[in-house]
């Protein structure tokens, strides 16, 4: 899987804590492109420094050291939830409600206003992250429970 856009205060290859914050580019749209059309000043203004996809596992790494994750993807508010990272989705609806109900994320559809609102207080709160029962990187056990207990009859 590719990184999709998110903002984390991290350096990705290392998983360490340092500024400014990255925001690694969807492979739709490399940073080559970002470039080209003259954007990156404004990702500069805004203290972000944009980066080309990472690889699943640096993308893993800089979303669980984030402080907060804006995002699109109906997998990375999954993700998002069950680091126990806040999230918050830049889109009108959601296919996974569960990430909202019980989880990390918050659903702030398109407009600016919102966006920062809620983003601001996502990194405000102070509530526990909760994470879904059964996310718990068991469920291999679990499954493999079932399958035993269907075959050998109990």
């Amino acid at each position: 899987m590719a990184a999709d856009t998110a903002a984390a205060g991290v350096h990705s290859r290392h998983c360490e804590p340092r500024p400014p914050d990255e925001l690694p580019v969807h492979t739709w749209c490399p940073a080559a492109r970002i470039r080209e059309f003259g954007l990156e000043r404004h990702f500069a203004e805004g203290g972000l420094r944009t980066t080309d996809p990472l690889g699943y596992l640096d993308f893993l790494c800089l979303m669980s050291n984030a402080a907060l994750v804006l995002t699109d993807s109906g997998g990375i508010q999954e993700e998002t939830t069950a680091l126990g990272v806040p999230c918050v989705t830049l889109r009108e609806n959601t296919e996974r409600p569960i990430t909202i109900t019980q989880g990390t994320n918050v659903l702030a559809g398109v407009k600016k206003d919102r966006i920062v609102r809620l983003a601001a207080r996502q990194l405000a709160s102070r509530a526990k992250r909760r994470v879904p029962k059964h996310w718990d990187g068991r469920a291999g056990e679990r499954i493999i429970r079932v399958l035993a207990r269907s075959v050998h009859g109990g």
